[in-house]
C-alpha cells in the first residue's frame, strides 16, 4: 500500500465529534485507528519513522493518549518508554512544569530520573493543537539534558500554531488538518 493510501486512510477513519468535550470544539476522535490492527500498525509505523534512523534511546509520551502511540513506537523502535503525566499521578520524585490552557493553567511531570543527559529522546503525541502541553514536555526534557531528536505527532490541527511553540525542534505530523 503506497504511503499516500494510508495517509487517506487513516484520515477517512479520525472521527468528527461535535460538540466534545464543549460546545464549539470539534473533537477528533482516534479511536477508530486504534480498533483497526492494520491502520494502527501503519500510524506506528509513520511515527516510528519519523525517527529519521537516528538511534532512539527513549520515547516519551505525553499523557493519556500519547501513551498509547508512544508505547508502541518505544517497543517498534528497541527504546526505553517515558510517560509525561498530569500532576500527582507518578509515584517517585518529579520535575514539573505548568502552562497556559484557554481558561487557567495546568502542570504535567516526569520522573527526575527518566531521562539522562544526552539521551536520544523522540516526544510523541496523539494530537497538536495549541501545542502547550507538548511545549511544558520539551521544557522538562531539555532541563534534564536529554537530546531532543524530534517531536512527532498523529494530527496536527494547524490552523491553531501550535508548531510556533515548539520552534526550533524538529516537528513531525502525519496527519495535518
Amino acid at each position: 500500500m503506497s504511503t499516500h493510501q494510508v495517509h487517506q486512510d487513516l484520515s477517512a477513519a479520525v472521527r468528527d465529534v461535535i460538540d466534545f468535550p464543549k460546545p464549539g470544539i470539534v473533537f477528533k476522535d482516534i479511536t477508530p485507528i486504534l480498533a483497526d490492527a492494520g491502520l494502527f500498525r501503519e500510524a506506528i509505523s509513520l511515527l516510528c519513522a519519523t525517527a529519521g534512523g537516528v538511534k532512539i534511546d527513549k520515547v516519551v509520551g505525553i499523557d493519556a493518549r500519547g501513551f498509547i502511540f508512544a508505547a508502541a513506537v518505544a517497543d517498534r523502535l528497541g527504546a526505553g518508554f517515558v510517560p509525561v503525566r498530569k500532576t500527582g499521578k507518578l509515584p517517585w520524585k518529579t520535575r514539573q512544569t505548568s502552562y497556559a490552557l484557554e481558561y487557567g493553567e495546568a502542570s504535567v511531570e516526569l520522573h527526575e530520573d527518566a531521562v539522562q543527559p544526552g539521551e536520544s529522546i523522540l516526544l510523541v503525541d496523539d494530537l497538536l493543537a495549541t501545542g502547550g502541553t507538548a511545549a511544558a514536555a520539551v521544557k522538562l526534557l531539555e532541563e534534564l539534558g536529554a537530546n531532543l531528536i524530534g517531536i512527532s505527532f498523529l494530527i496536527e490541527l494547524a490552523f491553531l500554531h501550535g508548531r510556533s511553540k515548539l520552534i526550533p525542534h524538529s516537528v513531525h505530523s502525519i496527519l495535518s488538518y
